[in-house]
């Protein structure tokens, strides 16, 4: 159907015979007085007055929801974004509608689902609000929180400034406000933005005076008065002297601080002199006798409050209405599973996303204890194998990488982070050569050689491999309030990296599974995250233009004929071997026709010369491969919420959107996968004569996980030209893909393309408890080992002082009433039926009973001894099972390894 032309006529008609013209006459007296208060333009006026009328006009639903005046000043926000021309502040607009934040995006997002008609700019700009309120609320709980736990309760003795606790708590808060307003241009990075927090309190708390502290700060103060200048003497250091390098007895508050909060001293330190000291001087504070005027700092945020035209942080401090916020559900907080209260043990705290953040960093800081930022004599050792010695072009390209990262981010974090920038670059390089040593020790125990010259001398090899360990590290840093791909200059999400190390999103694609098996200590978080970045590639990175991939597609198409080197057939067939990144990277490239002839030597990736005749690639069999299974996994999920009463539709519109993969692959140049396949859909229903409509389709793929406005809303439909996801169906998709469509109404309808195989993923987190299906909340972990201790090997029970009820098999059970207790947590839970591969459905599992009934097969009651022997029997009989399997995989495994890579 051809998209909807915009009704000019109805969004411009005056209402009540008032003029539709400049001024104070556009619109009725609510919203002129609105529009006086909020001191906008004629033109938001005007643009704000017909997107209100044409919303009265064509929702009803969407009026019956918002107020009046909630949506007269929502348009007003709208327009003004659009227009480029605000002259209001967010947080102006709230106190104008007599709204709250959260409420406030709750209607914005209602107007999106119902009119659908919120730009790309709108929809960056609410983004942006809403990761700067989030961050801050939790800014804000963490700092009261740590306030505290420094600070004496107030006193009605204190009487002056630096005695009232509440002057100082809001004179810290304003300045902490004020500093991360002008040092930082990211207001999501919740690490560097807590670290600048605690340099503040730093500051604050050596110009306290020490009655109104609490230990350990009491004492860190009165030691650095003792040992180092007087308290007068700090007040009126200059600039200069402040950025002294932290002497040993200054560090003593900022390493209190640190170790209070879990924080990495050395960044702490490093944020403090790189950027701390010179906002102090900067805000004219620096050499100021005592505290900060409150007065004075809010002057100086209220112009970059004004400037921004944001959110009044300082509100904080006041509780206001604006800012109300569910804070249970705002901090997100993780907790452990619940455990049932059948004995006392300690509570584990809640992770906020500070907490979460700082424990996420120490476990990557753990990882990399042991590892340097140059090669071992393990990687040295595999150089000097070489063919041609690779170290000296490794290390200067890690070097010149260096340099290109620290500038880069500078520019989107802030020039006084270029430092702390560096330090992260670091980390990445010690992660790099970790993992690359890691693969090496992999390929030569698969294919029992040593020589790794053409892989170790390919430059966009090491160029990813550096580019996905320094991924892991920001990422780390980043975590991860707010997830999606990047929208601004200033933001260092992937595919932020990309970027800067000058790399094609294919080529990154080809490094991320090896790196994740090559490194077993990665956390859940830091795979679920590589994961995510692969499927960014596989939807929409690797199809932009000037990707590797469209050669490398078209030379397989010139070798092969008009088949695709991944035709459906071999969708279910299972991969007999998990290509690794040297398969990848030294298979056929798209220069191949640039290669030698066959019948000249050719060096193979790990060994002698050789001569070898043209191959397909493997890296573009891995892709597609990758790529079908996505993109059914998305289609399925879709046709599960849409499409229920029609299950026999799925593989129809999976064989239009598999066809349209694979031989219109050009449609892909510049898109996303998803608008394939609600294309697709939306082509198969109106074939079939399915009532469903593009609307509908969109606002249940809303609802998909990892999914952006911009899919549906910003569609390539010619060079230079984008327009919705409707217009791209009429004006491209059908016009290409209508002869192939329309064979599905006829009554000869094509071969179905098979439904993909579905692997389980190779990601998997061992060190992960997994929640039994349907159990109240009972979870499964996997045994640790070694269990050593000065006093020889421990038992599991002793290593988890925090469980309720803890049963490990091959040890002593103990008294018969614990299995009378994990009864009763068990209670009717029921295990899932699991199919074989085959397709048989075996017999179901039993539920997890102690009290000798089984509801599956009947079983009559046993006595007290008879039933704990019948179940102590089941489990070492479920255990010796479990660990069959286990063999047979691992056998299976040594098995595919040992399957040579062919020659190249």
């Amino acid at each position: 159907m051809p998209p909807k032309s915009p009704r000019r006529g109805a969004s411009s008609r005056p209402q009540d015979g008032q003029p539709s013209g400049a001024g104070n006459a556009i619109g009725d007296q609510d919203f002129a007085a609105l529009c006086e208060k909020l001191n906008v333009s004629s033109p938001v006026r005007l643009r704000a007055w017909q997107s209100y009328e044409k919303m009265l006009s064509s929702d009803w639903t969407l009026r019956d929801t918002l107020g009046k005046i909630e949506a007269l000043g929502l348009w007003l926000f709208i327009a003004s974004v659009n227009s480029d021309d605000a002259t209001f502040t967010f947080t102006e607009l709230l106190r104008a509608l007599n709204i709250s934040v959260s409420k406030c995006f709750g209607l914005l997002n209602q107007i999106d689902i119902n009119m659908d008609n919120l730009s790309t700019k709108v929809d960056n700009a609410v983004s942006k609000l809403k990761k700067k309120y989030q961050t801050t609320c939790h800014l804000y709980q963490k700092f009261h929180r740590t306030f505290d736990n420094i600070f004496m309760e107030q006193s009605n003795n204190w009487t002056t400034a630096e005695s009232n606790t509440s002057y100082i708590l809001k004179s810290c808060w304003l300045t902490f406000i004020l500093a991360k307003g002008k040092v930082l241009q990211m207001d999501d990075d919740l690490v560097i933005s807590f670290q600048l927090l605690l340099c503040v309190l730093e500051y604050f708390i050596k110009r306290s005076p020490s009655d109104v502290l609490k230990e350990p700060y009491k004492s860190a103060v009165n030691g650095i008065s003792v040992s180092g200048s007087t308290r007068a003497s700090r007040r009126v250091q200059s600039s200069n002297t402040w950025t002294s390098q932290l002497s040993a007895t200054d560090t003593r508050v900022i390493e209190a601080l640190c170790k209070a909060n879990e924080c990495p001293v050395d960044e702490v330190k490093n944020v403090y002199i790189s950027s701390f000291v010179d906002f102090l001087s900067s805000a004219g504070i620096s050499c100021i006798d005592g505290l900060p005027k409150v007065d004075v700092i809010s002057q100086q945020y209220e112009e970059l409050y004004k400037k921004n035209k944001d959110i009044d942080e300082r509100l904080f401090l006041d509780s206001d209405g604006t800012l109300k916020v569910d804070y249970q559900e705002s901090l997100e907080q993780e907790r452990t599973p619940r455990k049932n209260h059948l004995e006392e043990a300690p509570m584990i705290p809640p992770q906020t996303p500070v907490r979460a953040a700082l424990s996420t960093i120490n476990q990557l800081m753990n990882i990399l204890h042991s590892s340097s930022d140059e090669p071992s004599e393990n990687l040295n050792s595999y150089f000097q194998k070489c063919t041609i010695n690779p170290r000296t072009m490794i290390t200067e390209g890690v070097e010149c990488l260096g340099l290109v990262f620290r500038e880069r981010f500078a520019i989107a974090v802030g020039p006084a982070f270029a430092q702390i920038g560096y330090q992260r670059y670091k980390l990445g390089v010690r992660l790099h050569y970790r993992v690359m040593e890691s693969m090496l020790k992999s390929e030569e125990d698969r294919l029992s050689v040593q020589n790794f010259s053409r892989l170790l001398n390919n430059e966009t090899f090491h160029r990813c491999l550096l580019a996905c360990a320094v991924e892991v590290v920001v990422a780390t840093y980043g975590r991860n309030l707010f997830q999606g791909l990047a929208n601004s200059e200033t933001t260092i999400c992937f595919p932020w990296i990309l970027g800067v190390f000058e790399q094609k999103a294919f080529d990154f694609f080809k490094v991320i599974e090896s790196f994740i098996k090559a490194e077993p200590s990665l956390t859940k978080d830091m795979i679920k995250h590589l994961e995510r970045c692969e499927h960014m590639i596989m939807e929409c990175l690797a199809w932009q233009t000037n990707s590797p991939l469209y050669d490398l597609i078209r030379q397989s198409r010139e070798r092969e004929g008009a088949d695709h080197p991944e035709t459906s057939s071999t969708l279910q067939q299972p991969p007999q071997h998990n290509p690794t990144a040297a398969d990848l990277y030294l298979s056929p490239s798209r220069n191949l026709h640039k290669c030698p002839a066959p019948s000249a030597p050719i060096t193979n990736g790990q060994g002698p010369p050789t001569s070898q005749p043209q191959q397909r690639s493997t890296s573009l069999s891995v892709f597609y491969k990758k790529v079908y299974r996505l993109a059914y996994l998305r289609l399925q999920s879709l046709c599960n919420s849409l499409l229920s009463d029609h299950p026999e539709l799925e593989q129809i519109i999976w064989t239009l959107f598999q066809h349209t993969l694979q031989h219109e692959y050009e449609l892909m140049k510049d898109r996303h996968l998803d608008q394939i396949m609600m294309c697709s859909m939306y082509g198969i229903c109106k074939a079939k004569n399915i009532d469903l409509r593009f609307k509908t389709i969109v606002t249940a793929y809303k609802q998909l996980t990892n999914t952006n406005q911009e899919t549906f809303k910003h569609v390539l439909i010619r060079e230079g030209q984008h327009d919705s996801i409707i217009v791209f169906y009429n004006l491209v998709f059908m016009q290409k893909l209508k002869s192939n469509i329309l064979q599905y109404a006829s009554p000869r309808p094509p071969t179905l393309s098979p439904i993909p195989q579905i692997p389980k993923s190779p990601y998997r987190f061992p060190n992960s408890p997994l929640k039994i299906p349907g159990g109240n909340n009972i979870y499964v972990s996997p045994l640790r080992s070694p269990y050593k201790s000065s006093d020889g090997l421990l038992s599991p029970s002793k290593l988890t002082p925090r469980t309720r009820i803890l049963v490990s098999i091959g040890e002593s059970f103990g008294v018969s009433e614990k299995f009378q207790k994990i009864n009763q947590m068990v209670s009717s839970t029921e295990r899932p039926i699991k199919r074989h591969a085959d397709g048989a459905a075996p017999k179901p599992l039993k539920k997890l009973r102690f009290d000798g009934h089984d509801e599956a097969d009947g079983s009559k009651t046993l006595s007290s001894e008879s039933k704990f022997q019948q179940k102590l029997e089941e489990m070492k009989s479920a255990r010796s099972r479990i660990q069959r399997q286990k063999s047979e995989e691992s056998s299976d495994l040594k098995s595919e390894d040992s399957i040579k890579k062919e020659d190249e």
